[in-house]
């Protein structure tokens, strides 16, 4: 018996195992297997050598260089919740859409309140415990409307996770500067590399933060770099611009007016028709105050209107865009632009001193109303002026609805934003009083939550009108959510009376009235749960 000494006889060939598998491929009909055998039994042979190669390259795999235990996450400040909060919490992020088998019943949504929920935890400067931060990251995941506050509130240990786990890879995108922390603002050294050698996420970031804190010395960072910025890269920056405007950034965006690219043209003409004192704001109101006038030849002033019949080089260079879309004609394209960005304040000597809301009840002539309101809308918005939103939008109660200039729910909305608080909430009382619910959920959604007393009152009481009048439920399952989410729940004892399901008539859609109790009993309850969630979180 001879004793093999050597392993030379068993030491694979290179490339064993690539010629097992072309063989494998192709038959071995067509290829003979390794060793030499053939015929019937090659398939054998060949199943042999694959078991032998197999049990080798397990048995030879060498061990990986141990990978670097990863650096533990940052601490969280923040105090920790309170029992009852956490609690509370942990069922909110149990609500997945679909576990209840529907949304219909007296049941609240518990995942529409997580918002809300996480809104007051974050003003109450409160840490996420730990153990639920996967199941808050999973539920930020699926929802792109819930990130800002759930990444807010899950606080850094968020980024330390979603290093490690690709599905919460959204959280460093979400984050400035993908996760990164920032230098701080007196460190300029930091910040000028930064800016020089960062990402652009970071970057953007970096000057959004310096923006908001010290606007001079962002718009001088940017300046550095301007000339090599990529088109895009400046239209994103000078957007930034926004936060902290004032006339000290006028030079700079004058000379972006002459930017190669249209886009940051027209951002750069944009910001400037904000500022109601620069250069570009005086241009565009004698342009505009050249095509209006008050023509008091008849029995009523009436406002005339010529609009320009050219749009030359110096209009095209403040942002005026030539080219009027499809199905607009050119010349009320250009008076748009140009007496949207004209100060509002031209018109008051331009119209015999009038008031905003004498200006706006003026009749115009020749059909130019539509265009000259809508252009005075737009210029409300931009330069963020109340007493011509409030003329434009004009009494809550008119017949008309749409206020004797905005004629749009959208127009509206916008207007609606430029007033503070409680004038926005009552204007929109006064509007669901005088024409209901049909229409108001868009400018709902501008009110600040919760809503008013006032408001409230106005949105139960035109559900209840709804009710009564045996209206078709489902159309109000939009209101009734809002309500849901932004009636102050101290209105919840006033909903008492609502509960019962009315008597159907034989104009009442059917099943409505079990619709409706089981809306209004949904609608306590959840006011009810809200009541308690903030006082579980000190609020």
């Amino acid at each position: 018996m001879t004793t093999r000494t050597s392993t030379a006889v068993d030491t694979p060939a290179p490339g064993a195992w690539e010629e097992l598998v072309t063989v494998a491929l192709l038959g071995t009909e067509r290829r003979t297997p390794p060793g030499g055998t053939s015929g019937r039994e090659a398939p054998v042979a060949l199943l042999d050598a694959a078991a032998v190669q197999t049990l080798r390259r397990r048995a030879g795999l060498l061990p990986a260089r141990a990978a670097a235990r990863p650096e533990p996450a940052a601490e969280d400040p923040r105090p920790p919740l309170p029992a009852a909060a956490a609690r509370r919490l942990a069922l909110l992020l149990a609500d997945r859409p679909g576990t209840g088998g529907g949304r219909r019943g007296t049941a609240p949504d518990l995942m529409e309140l997580l918002p809300q929920w996480l809104a007051t935890a974050n003003a109450r400067g409160f840490a996420a415990p730990p153990q639920m931060l996967p199941a808050l990251l999973d539920a930020a995941r699926g929802r792109t409307d819930l990130r800002p506050a759930a990444l807010a509130f899950a606080g850094p240990r968020a980024m330390w996770l979603a290093r490690l786990n690709p599905d919460w890879r959204f959280a460093l995108r979400a984050a400035p500067g993908g996760g990164a922390a920032l230098p701080r603002l007196e460190d300029e050294e930091r910040t000028r590399r930064l800016w020089q050698e960062g990402l652009f996420a970071e970057r953007v970031a970096l000057l959004s933060a310096l923006r908001a804190r010290e606007p001079a010395t962002a718009r001088e960072l940017l300046a550095t770099t301007w000339p090599t910025e990529r088109a895009e890269d400046r239209l994103m920056f000078l957007d930034s611009l926004r936060t902290g405007l004032g006339p000290q950034d006028e030079p700079f965006l004058e000379q972006a007016l002459a930017d190669r690219s249209r886009s940051v043209r027209a951002t750069a003409a944009e910001l400037l028709s904000a500022l109601p004192g620069s250069a570009l704001a005086a241009r565009m109101a004698v342009r505009a105050g050249a095509c209006v006038a008050v023509d008091r030849t008849g029995d009523t002033p009436t406002i005339a209107v010529e609009a320009p019949h050219e749009c030359d080089a110096g209009m095209e260079r403040d942002g005026v865009v030539a080219k009027a879309p499809a199905g607009r004609g050119e010349r009320s394209w250009w008076f748009g632009q140009l007496v949207e960005a004209a100060p509002l304040a031209t018109w008051s000597g331009r119209l015999g001193g009038r008031t905003p809301a004498h200006m706006v009840a003026l009749p115009v002539a020749d059909d130019w109303q539509g265009e000259l309101h809508a252009a005075w809308c737009r210029a409300a918005v931009r330069q963020r002026d109340p007493e011509w939103a409030q003329a434009l939008l004009g009494v809550p109660s008119a017949p008309e609805a749409g206020g004797p200039g905005a004629v749009s729910l959208a127009e509206r909305a916008k207007l609606l934003g430029t007033l503070n608080a409680a004038e926005r909430a009552d204007w929109v009382a006064g509007f669901i009083a005088a024409h209901g619910l049909s229409e108001a959920f868009q400018l709902l959604g501008v009110c600040a939550v919760p809503w008013s007393a006032p408001l409230g009152r106005a949105v139960v009481d035109a559900l209840n009108i709804a009710r009564d009048a045996g209206s078709y439920p489902w159309s109000f399952s939009g209101v009734m959510g809002l309500a849901e989410r932004c009636l102050d729940p101290s209105e919840a004892g006033r909903l008492d009376g609502l509960l019962a399901a009315p008597a159907e008539t034989e104009d009442s859609s059917p099943g409505a009235g079990g619709y409706w109790a089981e809306a209004f009993q949904r609608l306590g309850t959840t006011l009810r749960l809200r009541a308690a969630m903030a006082k579980e979180l000190g609020a």
